[in-house]
């Protein structure tokens, strides 16, 4: 079933057309993963190299945290043109990316906890997830379908990096906007309180294969504002006061 999972998602991305996720009989987190790392090694986005830049995240603290290497091919600095990009959907997540100022091997990984991570961040800044998916069902299909198609990952871009402090992120604003569309603004409403709250679990999941992960790798940790949705054409702009923004044309 993971052979024929990541055979569907390659195929996907090769014609740029999606396949039903009918198709898709992952039984299991695991198996979703390990379709993760099929689709990664057939597609040749990070050969010998570990990846560069991760997702992570859930919608509670209760829930079990997902993960995704993302393709380089599509991680992007701000301002970025996506015009000629296929995406199927545009959906838009406004959230905050954390890059480690060393590397975590599995033993360290192992023994973090909130606070030990965050000491191991040097920096973050504003990114834009857009999300998309090579199933015809798109965010309808199921989650473990979804899970193997990098948790509905289509691209990410990147603003400018600042040094990283700890802060009041119950006070943190987060303000987007989307072509024409009124302006959505939020304060406080990322689902797990803290974006440093990923790191541990993603740092286990990580280096579950003996891997370490470098110094300089980039994790962006999930959204503020939900899922929004854009259309081809729109200018998307996020902004995190004391952060800094973001934009990609889309």
């Amino acid at each position: 079933m993971i052979d024929e999972t990541a055979h569907h998602l390659i195929e996907a991305r090769r014609t740029h057309r999606a396949i039903s996720a009918a198709s898709c009989g992952t039984p299991d987190a695991k198996a979703a993963y390990a379709a993760q790392d099929a689709v990664a090694s057939a597609c040749g986005w990070f050969r010998e190299a570990p990846a560069g830049h991760w997702k992570s995240g859930g919608p509670s603290r209760d829930a079990v945290l997902t993960h995704a290497a993302l393709p380089p091919a599509g991680v992007w600095t701000s301002p970025a043109e996506a015009q000629t990009w296929p995406f199927r959907l545009r959906g838009i997540e406004a959230e905050i990316a954390l890059r480690l100022g060393r590397a975590v091997d599995p033993a360290l990984a192992q023994t973090l906890d909130v606070r030990a991570a965050a000491e191991l961040v040097d920096a973050m800044c504003v990114s834009i997830e857009i999300v998309d998916s090579r199933w015809t069902e798109g965010l309808d299909a199921p989650a473990l379908a979804k899970l193997a198609d990098l948790q509905s990952h289509g691209a990410l871009v990147l603003g400018p990096w600042v040094s990283f402090a700890p802060r009041d992120w119950r006070a943190q604003v987060c303000r987007v906007q989307i072509g024409t569309q009124p302006p959505v603004e939020r304060q406080g409403t990322h689902s797990l309180a803290d974006p440093v709250f990923v790191l541990p679990a993603w740092l286990r999941h990580a280096t579950r294969d003996g891997s370490s992960v470098p110094a300089g790798t980039v994790v962006t940790t999930g959204t503020w504002v939900g899922l929004l949705h854009a259309a081809k054409g729109d200018l998307v702009t996020v902004e995190f006061p004391g952060v800094g923004s973001a934009s990609v044309q889309l």
